[in-house]
């Protein structure tokens, strides 16, 4: 997926969860993407975020943890 795309994604998930109070925002958006995203799509986030990539909305950032992470093949 083009990155900007995936980022815009993401930070519309964050944006929706504002709205609430900030650890049920965290705790929405980790569940959101752990649950409707597929596997290549968090792990492009996985590797987006950890090199630094630009533009992701705080939410995001810091539910990122939280998300469930992707099995890597035995």
């Amino acid at each position: 997926m083009a990155p900007d795309k995936l980022v815009y994604m993401a930070n519309q998930i964050a944006t929706f969860f504002t709205s609430k109070p900030h650890a049920e925002g965290v705790e929405g958006v980790a569940g959101h993407i752990s649950e409707f995203w597929e596997p290549r799509m968090r792990k492009q986030l996985f590797d987006m975020i950890e090199s630094g990539q630009e533009g992701f909305h705080p939410l995001v950032i810091e539910a990122a943890p939280s998300i469930r992470k992707v099995k890597q093949p035995a």
